[in-house]
């Protein structure tokens, strides 16, 4: 058995704490960047060989990243620059991001428009009114890519006091043959008296025409729009079964003593009349 006082190297300090980090619910990153903080108690450490996670956790978390009082945009892959900075497609702009602070820094504008500018600008157009329209405090980035057209959504709810927090994230790919590939993703964090997460996905295939801008992407949106309503309908209706069913599975059917208390009778049993008094 290994000797539970040996000393773990540093290398493998640093995957444990990554893989924390990378785990880290909804809107806890920094509850859970403090408490890998002080286990492995060497803060040199953790910001050089876990900073990667910090890049990734933030890019699949398409965390939104404040440009200005009124403009928004998503930290994703998609939009990561050579150079390590990101992109704002909408406004053109490239910038330095913070990824333990959340904090963006030095914009710059950013060198031309990509090949396929006027699609992504259409797609985007009913990428916001869409969001507006189904979301409550969503933000979207579209980005022209090599692969053709992506379309990041995040929305969120922290409701720490609640002890809960959930996120939605959607991806969609229009590539240049009209090819679309929608990725949906749900993770909620419940933790009052327990600790219960929920992570579900789902990947959607369609096609659409691409001769025109602005009619390609209302019909891109005409799939979101069905898919999405689905993908929610569809996990909606399996809580409400499991509700029914696998809930009900986890605890007894009776008591032990294989009786069902009648509770329209408790005042005549001994416990109702001491109640009663």
């Amino acid at each position: 058995m290994a000797d539970y006082d040996e000393d773990i190297p540093a290398d493998e300090k640093v995957a444990i704490a990554s893989d924390f980090v990378m785990n880290a619910p909804p809107g806890e990153f920094n509850e859970v960047f403090n408490d890998v903080r002080v286990l492995l108690n060497d803060d040199a450490l953790l910001k050089e060989g876990a900073a990667e996670a910090f890049v990734n956790y933030n890019e699949e978390s398409f965390t939104p990243a404040q440009l200005d009082d009124d403009s928004k945009v998503l930290i994703t892959k998609h939009g990561r620059q050579s150079d390590g900075r990101y992109i704002d497609p909408k406004t053109k702009q490239v910038f330095k991001f913070d990824h333990l602070r959340k904090e963006v820094s030095d914009l710059e504008a950013a060198a031309g428009a990509g090949a396929h500018e006027e699609l992504r600008a259409a797609v985007e157009t009913e990428a916001e009114t869409y969001v507006k329209d189904h979301y409550h405090t969503g933000t979207t980035s579209v980005y022209d890519t090599d692969a053709g057209i992506v379309v990041c959504v995040e929305d969120h709810k922290y409701q720490p006091r609640n002890f809960w927090n959930g996120r939605w994230r959607s991806e969609w790919t229009v590539s240049p043959d009209g090819q679309v590939i929608g990725k949906l993703y749900v993770h909620v964090h419940y933790y009052e008296d327990g600790n219960v997460q929920l992570r579900s996905s789902k990947e959607i295939t369609d096609t659409i025409k691409v001769d025109d801008a602005t009619s390609a992407a209302k019909a891109l949106f005409k799939i979101v729009l069905a898919a999405e309503n689905e993908y929610q309908t569809a996990i909606s209706e399996n809580y409400n079964t499991m509700s029914e069913t696998t809930f009900k599975a986890l605890r007894r059917a009776l008591p032990i003593t294989r009786s069902k208390v009648d509770w329209n009778k408790i005042l005549s049993y001994k416990i109702g009349k001491e109640l009663k008094k």
